[in-house]
């Protein structure tokens, strides 16, 4: 039986005799065995990045007295609060002196980084609000006590300080340079799990969170959960670029959605904390929302953009600079608004007492304020 070399179309006969070349066939197999190698040499390493940094974060351990006024704290049966009763007991219970009064201590958890050697760390707002105690665990296990400098909630930032010197600092990033798509590492303490990492990509920046626009969050795919609030976000040089906040959630569980604070905001945020004990922002004084296309249309602009004056506060900023409602603001200081969830942050970064150069579309015109 004569074995042939099967025909395909588009060739010819002279095409059919041609030899086989065995060395470009053996370097195109090689090729092709060789890409699943390739691709996974181009995954990122995370142990040295591990290895260097897990010992600048730490486990905040928080503990405070509760007053519960309710008759139940007295080993009363579960009354309603709507029953005669239940508002019969806590009268009385209102009556007693405080150091009287029944009361719960609970405890919560959650972590932090050392981000100066003489022992200032940052953590979130929402870790240490209304705490009586602070316990922070370093990494050599030592268990210190933990003074609270001052917390800024619109930021759900903190900052705290150990009487200790010579100990492991991070490296702080720049934020602004984050790009969607870059790889991050988050290191924490969930569930109490301390020094537990966990990686992923940069889903968005600049996102805001519903009831909530001063800050622009870093979205990550960063599996998040209890305990690692407070804990640094690294980019793959080991330098920190946010302050993982909170995660977006049906269930109460991670879904993928974690956001962070943008170290660039933390970091303003703790130095004023750190040198005043307060935080000043600055303000225009004026509410705003979305530009939609159809508002953009009737304000002849080619594209939706900008924030929409909405409302302007009396004696503010943005009434002095001849503001008016109705004004779409554009650009703020240099920077452009593409959405209105962009300006709050820009504006609250700006300097008390300075002034801001503001362009708006009014009446489908460009014009120019000084706020």
């Amino acid at each position: 039986m004569q074995i042939t070399r099967p025909s395909y179309p588009g060739t010819d006969a002279a095409t059919r005799r041609r030899p086989i070349d065995v060395a470009a066939l053996f370097a195109v197999a090689s090729l092709l065995f060789a890409t699943p190698a390739l691709a996974t040499r181009e995954l990122p390493d995370f142990t040295q990045l591990a290895d260097d940094n897990s010992p600048s974060v730490v486990n905040i351990s928080v503990s405070l007295q509760e007053g519960r006024d309710t008759p139940q704290m007295f080993g009363l049966p579960d009354i309603p609060e709507d029953s005669p009763m239940y508002e019969f007991f806590r009268k009385f219970l209102e009556q007693l002196p405080e150091d009287r009064r029944p009361r719960q201590e609970r405890a919560s958890s959650g972590s932090g980084f050392i981000i100066a050697r003489d022992g200032y760390i940052i953590t979130n707002f929402h870790v240490v609000k209304d705490a009586e105690e602070i316990i922070v665990r370093l990494y050599d296990r030592r268990e210190l006590q933990a003074k609270l400098v001052g917390s800024d909630e619109r930021s759900d930032i903190a900052v705290l300080k150990l009487d200790a010197e010579d100990l492991p600092a991070v490296k702080l990033g720049d934020s602004s340079s984050l790009r969607v798509g870059e790889w991050v590492l988050a290191i924490g303490s969930p569930f109490g799990f301390e020094r537990s990492v966990t990686a992923g990509i940069v889903s968005a920046i600049g996102r805001s969170l519903p009831n909530e626009n001063y800050i622009p969050f870093i979205q990550t795919d960063v599996a998040i959960n209890p305990g690692n609030s407070g804990g640094p976000l690294f980019n793959l040089r080991g330098e920190v670029v946010g302050v993982n906040s909170q995660i977006y959630s049906r269930t109460g569980g991670f879904m993928g959605l974690s956001f962070a604070v943008p170290i660039n905001v933390a970091q303003d945020v703790y130095k004023q904390l750190r040198d005043h004990g307060r935080v000043s922002r600055g303000w225009m004084g004026v509410l705003i929302q979305d530009v939609t296309r159809e508002l953009a249309e009737s304000f002849k602009m080619e594209r939706p953009q900008g924030a929409l004056v909405s409302k302007i506060m009396a004696d503010s900023p943005a009434a002095e600079a001849g503001i008016e409602v109705g004004d779409v603001i554009v650009k703020f200081d240099g920077h452009e608004i593409g959405n209105s969830s962009e300006l709050p942050p820009l504006v609250g970064a700006a300097r008390v007492g300075s002034r801001a150069q503001v362009e708006i579309v009014r009446r489908g015109k460009k014009t120019i304020a000084q706020a």
